[in-house]
């Protein structure tokens, strides 16, 4: 007890010495990793000694069978650990050999990733999108997108699986841990200087002969040329034809000839043409003339009309509203199928975009040129009723296959249009009166009440001012409702020109029944428009009554009219 009261005795400066030098070899810190020598080993565990620690750390054995690192489980042989906690709730130290090696690993991968340089690994197995890489030197899993697999489309990667091979990281996520690597960069890398070499030697122009039809895709052809470079023929460049997908034309091995039209030297990529070794069928063009019948092939169905062929190569549009004169929207898969030939007038001819459009109803005489010539407007004909809307029918007419537009304000004179629509429905038979033909523009109309005597006419020899009878139907705050004597139709009274007097202009008067003159307000034949008022028959009345029976100077002819002037020559000559 003495060697510690007094510090300052050579024996405590010497301890203080030797503890201090001890202390400054080992630095133990938690989150670090740390040498520990197996110094003990049984069939569960293994113990470490470790220098500047109180007690020896303690790794499962199976943790470092699965890390294969059983080679190691030797007395004496170091291992790398991370120390978790230098003492835990039970005074034990807590270190992991296999999140050292994690650790270890990423730090490697960050290095590798910044100075751009490939690691060793291998396909460990697939998952979805991709592969799972093992890190040969580390242990770490990193991912290998489908993509980055290979060059070109693999079927089988059976062959590629557990062999140790070179990858390239392509991405590294320091937050999340995780690591992306590819197969492809490293097979490019070194394809690259060799494929420009070869690509080198290709320029517009040049014919290649013999080249493979190596696959497909939704928009071209791939080739291999002599097995050192793949070209591509775009979809439009496989034929003059309309071509839907190259599986039309070619097959898998198939040797064809190519023509180089493009050559990028920066994207190393050659473009080549299949239909630019033969000529072109366009230059025929001159051979056909417009608004000439000519028989085509249909050759491909579409929502909006079909295209044709003129000849091998030399396609045309045939658009649906070319197809019929009379049916609207009308689908050309209905009507035709690949491969059927037919009579077709050529419409346009455009050199500079290359287009062709083509008719087929201009083959068939216009329906519409028949009716008019056949029914005439003014004629009388018979027709069904083939569908309705809100304010109208269509009325088929006869044998012509047209459908003429019959408003609902032509159907009746007597009633409402639209009330009188409600009582048709389809196959009615009618006769219809053709009141207006619209050649260029498809329209047929025509009119129901105009085949029946016109309740109007018997306005034709009546005039403004002239008066007539009517027989009061119904009275509402509008006006009366009247039906002349003699027509059949109903007019409508005004309630202002019911009366001079205000106070007498009031429908409630009457009842319905009686029967009242009154004077014509308005009258228009062409627009069939009339309009009646009692009051204009009072005012009539009255200015005869006053021309007839009275004027300026009213009362001269009653007795006494002229005493007042009697008296004053009275007066003059006394």
């Amino acid at each position: 007890m003495e060697l510690y009261k007094n510090l300052n005795t050579p024996q405590s400066k010497e301890f203080e010495q030797l503890l201090n030098n001890q202390l400054s070899k080992t630095k133990i810190e938690e989150g670090k990793i740390i040498e520990g020598k197996i110094n003990k080993i049984t069939e569960k565990f293994v113990f470490l000694f470790v220098e500047g620690l109180k007690s020896e750390p303690v790794l499962d054995i199976n943790e470092l069978k699965n890390m294969g690192l059983s080679d190691k489980i030797i007395i004496g042989e170091t291992i790398p650990v991370l120390l978790e906690r230098i003492e835990d709730k039970n005074g034990e130290v807590v270190v992991s050999a296999s999140k050292a090696q994690k650790i270890k690993g990423w730090d490697k991968l960050v290095e590798a990733y910044e100075k751009n340089e490939p690691i060793m690994g291998r396909i460990q197995s697939k998952c979805k999108g991709g592969c799972i890489v093992e890190h040969i030197e580390t242990g770490s899993l990193m991912f290998l997108p489908g993509s980055q697999i290979s060059d070109k489309p693999l079927k089988d990667i059976s062959h590629l699986m557990n062999e140790p091979q070179k990858f390239a990281l392509i991405k590294l996520d320091k937050v999340r841990g995780n690591a992306c690597v590819s197969r492809r960069e490293i097979i490019s890398s070194f394809k690259k200087e060799d494929k420009a070499k070869i690509i080198e030697k290709y320029k517009v122009g040049d014919i290649i002969k013999g080249a493979e039809v190596k696959g497909y895709s939704s928009f071209g052809c791939f080739f291999n040329v002599n097995g050192e470079l793949d070209v591509l023929v775009h979809l439009q460049e496989i034929s003059y034809s309309r071509v839907n997908h190259p599986d039309e034309v070619f097959n898998i091995g198939e040797k064809h000839d190519l023509k180089v039209i493009s050559v990028d030297k920066q994207k190393l990529q050659v473009g080549c043409s299949v239909k630019q070794l033969s000529p072109d069928p366009f230059e025929h063009i001159d051979n056909y003339e417009l608004n000439k019948i000519y028989k085509v092939k249909i050759i491909k169905l579409m929502d909006f009309g079909a295209f044709a062929e003129l000849e091998p190569g030399l396609t045309t549009l045939l658009h649906s509203s070319e197809l019929s004169w009379t049916k609207k929207n009308l689908s050309a898969k209905k009507i035709f199928k690949v491969g059927d030939e037919i009579n077709c007038v050529i419409t346009e001819i455009d050199k500079e975009k290359r287009r062709v459009a083509i008719s087929h109803r201009l083959t068939q005489e216009n329906p519409f040129d028949i009716f008019e010539k056949k029914y005439p407007v003014g004629s009388v004909v018979e027709g069904v009723v083939v569908s309705k809307n809100e304010y109208s029918l269509f009325v088929k007419i006869q044998d012509l296959d047209i459908d003429a537009f019959l408003h609902c304000n032509d159907l009746t004179y007597l009633n409402n249009g639209e009330e009188e629509l409600e009582k048709f429905k389809k196959d009615d038979k009618i006769k219809v009166k053709v009141l207006e033909i619209k050649t260029a523009d498809q329209k047929v109309r025509v009119g129901l009440r105009q085949t029946k005597p016109d309740p109007f006419d018997f306005f034709k020899d009546k005039k403004i001012n002239q008066t007539i009878t009517v027989k009061i139907i119904s009275a509402d705050n509008k006006g009366l409702i009247v039906r002349p004597e003699g027509c059949e139709m109903d007019f409508l009274i005004k309630k202002s020109q019911i009366a001079i007097n205000a106070a007498d202009a009031r429908p409630s008067r009457f009842t319905g029944g009686e029967r009242i003159d009154c004077a014509i307000l308005d009258l228009d034949i062409n627009k069939r428009k009339v309009n009646l008022s009692i009051r204009l028959l009072e005012e009539i009345e009255k200015k005869e009554a006053l021309e007839k029976y009275g004027s300026e100077g009213s009362g001269k002819n009653l007795p006494f009219s002229s005493l007042s002037e009697d008296l004053k020559k009275k007066e003059t000559k006394e």
